[in-house]
């Protein structure tokens, strides 16, 4: 079987996506056995979310099952699927720990939960936001796998849509919850890129 460099960098991104179902899969399923003490759902969140899952799964989702949009290809270079598969574990791996340093406390909205903890090991002592910084990773992994204009670039779209709709809203939660603390661990950390931002 002879495989083409867009071939490989298809089967990595889908290899992809079915370790982030895996790996979301149980926290979501404890996740609703936690009571939730205050809820800020709102529409910007919603959109932001939807441009995410869009951007993220569904218009590369879509390219790769039909090729369509097949205008915007250009040719893949192996080296550059390479790298697509680095940023697309490198992801996952933070993805993961994310999840397992929240335990208890993950919520796909911005919720808060009882008993509610203030997480800051793990890569919460680096950055943030770090479901965020893999959220990044997996945007430009996809564009480094998918040698498509409008899939590849897709994801990093949704995203920063995703991102600057929600993480001021989040952070402000996070103050009036943790107050002093809170402002504290700001004052330590970055949003989501370690020591830049």
């Amino acid at each position: 079987m002879n495989l083409t460099a867009a071939a490989v960098g298809e089967i990595v991104w889908v290899l992809g996506i079915v370790a982030w179902c895996i790996i979301r899969y149980p926290f979501e399923r404890r996740a609703k056995r936690v009571p939730v003490v205050s809820n800020r759902r709102s529409g910007s969140e919603v959109l932001g979310l939807a441009a995410a899952l869009g951007g993220l799964a569904i218009v590369p989702g879509f390219y790769v099952a039909t090729g369509i949009p097949e205008a915007a290809d250009y040719i893949p270079r192996l080296w550059v699927i390479l790298i697509g598969g680095i940023l697309f574990w490198a992801a996952m791996w933070v993805f993961r720990r994310t999840h397992k340093e929240l335990g208890r406390n993950w919520s796909i909205t911005l919720e808060i939960r009882q008993q509610h903890e203030l997480i800051c090991a793990g890569p919460y002592s680096l950055v943030r936001h770090p479901m965020y910084t893999s959220f990044l990773l997996m945007g430009l992994s996809q564009a480094f796998l998918l040698p498509n204009w409008v899939a590849g670039m897709a994801g990093l779209i949704g995203f920063a849509v995703l991102f600057f709709l929600r993480v001021n809203k989040e952070e402000r939660m996070m103050l009036e919850v943790f107050g002093p603390r809170y402002r504290a661990y700001m004052a330590k950390t970055k949003r989501i890129i370690p020591y830049l931002y």
